[in-house]
Parts: C-alpha cells; structure tokens; sequence
C-alpha cells in the first residue's frame, strides 16, 4: 500500500471523526436527537474499520489496471497541470456515476453497494459504511475516456481518494437546501433523497459530486417537503454486523439460485434488476419488504446502558489495534499481515455479535481471544507496540481474557436471559 494513501488516512480519519462529533453536538444543541444513535453509529464506525483493512491489504481485484490503459489507449501525451487535475477529477466523477447506478441496477453489483444504505439513519457516520465485498472493480470501463486523452496514472491515483472523501460531508440532516449550490454539486438535500426507500426516492441522485450526471441521464429528484425520507433498504437486514450485512445480498442470491428449478433463472439471476428473484422461489421462500416506509420500525435491539457503554470501549480498543496495523504494515511480513487483519475481523464481528444480543456471541469473543493469544505467542505482530509501551504482550493477553470474561457476563444477564425483550 503506497505510503500515501496511509497518510491520507492518518489524516482523514481524525477529520471525519472529528466532525461526528461536532454533528452529535449539534443535534443536542438543535434537539435533534434523532440523527444519532448510540449503536448505529457504532456500527456505522465498525464498517468503516472493516473496509480500511480491505483496502490497505489492496483486495480488489482490478481486471485492466489504469496504468495499462494510458499506456496503450493514450492518443496524447499530457503532463501534469491544474488543468489536468480538473480533467481527471470531472472523468472521475463521470466513472462514479455509471459504477454507483450499476450497483444499483444489477442484482449482483448491489452486494457492492448494499453496506452504505444498511444504516436506518443519516449521519455522517453513515457514511463510512463502505463495502468489503467488492470482489473487483469495473470503474476502468468508464475511465477509458481519461486514458485515452492521457491524463498520467499518477494523477487519477493521487485524486480517487481525495474524490472518495469529498462524498462524506452531505452524509447529514443538519444541513437543510444550499440555494445556487443545488444546481452544481451533491447536497446534503440531495443525498438525502438518494438513500431513501421511498417510492418517489428509490434509485434516484446516484452522482457523487457534481449533479449534473443525475440530471443529464434522468435520475434526478428534489427532495420533497411533503415527503419525509426513510432511510435504509427495502429488505430489512437487522443487524448492526457489518460482514454480514456486506455478504448478506450475496448469500440470498446464491441460495435462491440454488433453490429455483428454472434453469436459466439459476444464471440469469445475476444480472437481473436488483432485487429480483425466480418466481418459484418468491412463492416458496418469500422475503419480507417494506411497503410502507412511515409504519416500519427501525431496528434498535434493548440494552442496557453497561453494554453500551462496553461496547464502545471495545471499539475504541480496536480502533487503535487498526491504527497500529496500518502504521506498522509495510514492516509485516505478509502472512502475519493477513493474519492480523483476520484477528482485527474477527474483533469487530465479535463486538457487533455482542450488540446484535446473538446467543452465541461469547463463542467469537473465545475465537477472538485465542487468536489473539496465537499471534502474541508465534508471530511478529505484536512485537513492534513493545517500542511503545512496556510489557504491552501482556497487557493485550490480559485484555483478552477480561474481555472474554465480560462477554461471558453480558451474555449471560442479557442476551440468555431477555428479560426486558
């Protein structure tokens, strides 16, 4: 992973939290409690976890790399400029667009994309629910263009991340309509209407920056007064697990592939319009929808205000495990590399087990904490924190054991038990 984009990171994960914060207080200031909430956002901020790791360890596979186009497609020869940077941000733009529609038009591409519309709410938070279950990325196709006309690699890969972030700051229901700027750019306005479930909503605003794609290729809608958004997916997932909720799409195509009788509907169900499924399945496995978006009630399991308050330890504790990960990678070999990146999945799907109150959450949290102990006892990973903190070994193997000791707890007074569910 170029030493780049890990800076890019140190510095862009301190901002976007830094402004959680600031729209957590801004809605107590507006009273306007309902923009966060406590385990959403957790889960939100999770997600975000998981696909740092992905990206970092570089896991997507890029079928024709941008590099390769430019070198073979370029009719010209352009060199770096303000100019330039403008060409590739606009040709960025126009790729995201088409990728972003595509995921939501194909039955198969919406596995990429469902994670960002998992939450039931809008936040800033929400917007860092990005995909682990890209397999591959098809943006090249829409690149072409910039290759063509030359514009350097290095230029498209200095702008994508800085595109990526850019889409963050509308993530929100603090911001109301922004007058000239709703004719030039994505709002928080406009955003709001894409990640809606709304019938009017459904599958509108797919630009990422500027919105002139939408109205150019007949997806815009302006946000109606009379029309509250309601957010989410039309097939309730009901989870605060971020790697179920990305392979969630996935699973339910390959089991009604394998369930319907009709041949063709077996092949063809990849790349039907997203959501469709054979009609012999739909009579025998129905799944439920939300016909009406005002009557659903948002998934919200009880806990008690310990379990919350634990909760959020533990991501803070995984959180800096992560920011140590990153900061350390190129010195990993790269089996232990991938091995702590397993250990850092299984700490968050152990944790947003514990929030989902499953019954055998104590069990991942075992997994997690002998896997951990492993990498303590028979690799390197750890043994670069020792530089910053005395006996850190022990300390991590002891917080192991606590931890699996106070998941034992919760499990046992709130998740067997139920009593207040």
């Amino acid at each position: 992973m170029p030493t780049y984009y890990i800076t890019t990171l140190n510095i862009a994960i301190p901002f976007f939290i830094s402004l959680i914060l600031i729209e957590i207080v801004l809605s107590k200031i507006y009273r306007k409690d309902y923009v966060m909430r406590s385990m959403d956002t957790l889960s939100s901020l999770c997600s975000g976890l998981t696909n740092i790791i992905k990206d970092v360890l570089g896991l997507t596979f890029i079928i024709i790399s941008y590099g390769y186009m430019v070198e073979h497609f370029a009719l010209f020869k352009l060199e770096s400029s303000i100019m330039v940077y403008v060409i590739a941000f606009i040709g960025i733009d126009f790729a995201g667009y088409w990728v972003h529609r595509i995921n939501h038009s194909i039955n198969y591409f919406w596995n990429h994309h469902i994670i960002h519309h998992s939450s039931e709410e809008f936040n800033l938070a929400c917007a860092l629910r990005q995909s682990i279950s890209n397999f591959f990325s098809i943006s090249f196709i829409f690149l072409i263009p910039t290759a063509i006309i030359g514009v350097p690699s290095e230029v498209i890969a200095v702008l994508a991340p800085l595109h990526l972030f850019a889409q963050y700051w509308y993530h929100t229901r603090l911001i109301g309509k922004l007058g000239l700027l709703e004719y030039i750019i994505v709002t928080p306005s406009h955003h709001r209407v894409h990640h809606a479930i709304n019938n009017e909503y459904l599958d509108k605003n797919l630009s990422q920056v500027f919105i002139i794609w939408d109205k150019l290729f007949g997806t815009f809608q302006e946000e109606l007064e009379d029309v509250p958004p309601v957010y989410g997916v039309k097939r309730p997932l009901r989870s605060w697990n971020p790697i179920l909720i990305n392979f969630s799409h996935l699973f339910q195509l390959i089991k009604d592939a394998w369930r319907t009788n009709n041949i063709l509907d077996k092949f063809r169900i990849w790349f039907m319009p997203t959501g469709w499924r054979p009609q012999d399945v739909i009579l025998k496995y129905p799944l439920s929808i939300i016909e009406s978006p005002y009557e659903y009630k948002k998934y919200y399991p009880n806990l008690s205000e310990n379990l919350k308050l634990w909760s959020w330890i533990q991501f803070g504790i995984i959180f800096l495990f992560i920011m140590y990960y990153i900061n350390h990678l190129h010195l990993l070999l790269f089996r232990d590399a991938i091995l702590f990146a397993i250990f850092l999945f299984m700490c968050i799907y152990s944790l947003t087990s514990l929030m989902d109150k499953e019954n055998n959450s104590w069990i991942f949290e075992l997994i997690k904490a002998s896997f951990g102990i492993s990498l303590i006892t028979f690799s390197s990973n750890w043994s670069f924190m020792n530089n910053y903190i005395i006996y850190a070994d022990y300390i991590i193997m002891t917080y192991f054991i606590l931890s699996l000791f106070v998941v034992l707890y919760f499990n046992r007074q709130e998740i067997r038990l139920k009593s207040n569910n």
